[in-house]
């Protein structure tokens, strides 16, 4: 669950929620993110604070999400991407994210947990035993059709860098559908202005 990352590549996925580190100036920290900022949504200012799916249900939300479209990732570069989200017995949740990649299918696995059963739609989601739990929050659901996850790291509240994908159960939704999850973005103060579209003709 993206970040509930979707089509991460175990060849060329980045590390992309630490830590960010202490320092007096911002400068050297803009120099040291630079490559990542490029291939990403940069802002200035703190992450937002969207309102997420009331009452959210994990267990409805299990299963397979083709991803429709998204906000720019770095570890995102092929076509046909999917995540599959299924419960293991110690209660965390399975992720497996697919992409076509170079002539394969390329997948990788990791894990996503409810970090507050208060809160139970902002999930947190990690690929790598050594980084943290990247923000995995689910704006709205039906389970049956769409999903609108958004995540967001701020960096010292100076800056944050973003992500949003439009999710659905099928890999050819409505387009009524999709304006529907791009709207509600938009309202909720996530600038949608470099979103594109995710092939899926595999």
């Amino acid at each position: 669950m993206n970040i509930y990352r979707v089509g991460l590549d175990e060849d060329d996925f980045e590390a992309v929620r630490a830590s960010p580190p202490a320092m007096s100036s911002i400068c050297p920290l803009l120099l040291l993110l630079l490559p990542l900022i490029s291939a990403q949504t940069f802002h200035w200012g703190p992450c937002p604070s969207p309102q997420v799916q009331p009452n959210f249900r994990v267990e409805k939300y299990l299963g397979r999400w083709y991803e429709i479209e998204r906000l720019p990732a770095s570890f995102e570069k092929g076509t046909c991407i999917e995540a599959n989200y299924s419960l293991r017995k110690d209660g965390t949740i399975q992720v497996l994210n697919s992409q076509f990649y170079k002539e394969k299918v390329r997948s990788v696995e990791g894990t996503a947990v409810i970090r507050d059963s208060r809160e139970p739609a902002k999930l947190g989601v990690s690929f790598s035993y050594f980084t943290p739990y990247a923000p995995y929050w689910v704006l709205t659901t039906d389970y049956t059709s769409l999903s609108v996850v958004y995540s967001c790291t701020s960096f010292l509240h100076l800056f944050h860098i973003d992500y949003a994908w439009i999710l659905s159960r099928s890999p050819k939704p409505s387009a009524s559908t999709v304006r529907y999850a791009k709207e509600l973005l938009v309202r909720e103060g996530i600038d949608i202005s470099r979103m594109k579209a995710t092939v899926q003709n595999c």
